[in-house]
């Protein structure tokens, strides 16, 4: 049976709980101390408890008023598909009300995050401080479009005009 509860305050947190939650879910290997530091900094936070357990996270940074983004949601994959990542979303967006959302997500959790009104932007643009291997990575698992690439209604534009479209078999 799950006694499950939401938190969004920052106060009492088993950061090594926090820690095992990201590292199940693939999303990051940090410890402890980096997580509450980073969970710690961000505008807006929930935690999901079963019991005394925390069984999800999930985090945004925001300047307060306009803009925000959200990083780290993760939940226990034996608490999926039960409504539970749902309510987590909405008490998150909640905290960010009136405030343009970005959401940084993996690949297959997309058509997640579109159930819950969230659309593929076609602008994003990320720089990442990492390794060549991780880049490339990155781009294996699908967080990247190839390098310099250019969607089908972009090839006419004269602003778009750069090395892709030096070389591309569109250029007619």
């Amino acid at each position: 049976m799950m006694n499950i509860k939401y938190k969004i305050t920052k106060d009492n947190i088993n950061w090594e709980e926090v820690a095992g939650v990201l590292r199940k879910a693939h999303l990051s290997d940090h410890t402890a101390k980096e997580q509450q530091t980073v969970f710690e900094n961000s505008y807006a936070v929930v935690f999901v408890y079963d019991g005394d357990s925390i069984v999800g996270v999930a985090r945004a940074l925001s300047d307060g008023l306009f803009q925000a983004a959200i990083y780290n949601v993760a939940l226990d994959e034996k608490y999926q598909g039960k409504g539970i990542g749902r309510e987590m979303m909405k008490r998150l967006t909640s905290q960010l009300k009136g405030q343009n959302i970005i959401l940084y997500t993996h690949p297959q959790t997309v058509l997640l995050y579109e159930k819950l009104g969230f659309r593929r932007a076609k602008t994003a643009m990320e720089l990442f401080d990492t390794s060549a291997q991780k880049l490339e990575w990155l781009e294996d698992t699908g967080f990247f479009l190839p390098e310099n690439y250019r969607f089908c209604d972009e090839y006419k534009r004269s602003d778009m005009k750069g090395p892709a479209w030096k070389y591309s078999k569109h250029n007619n």
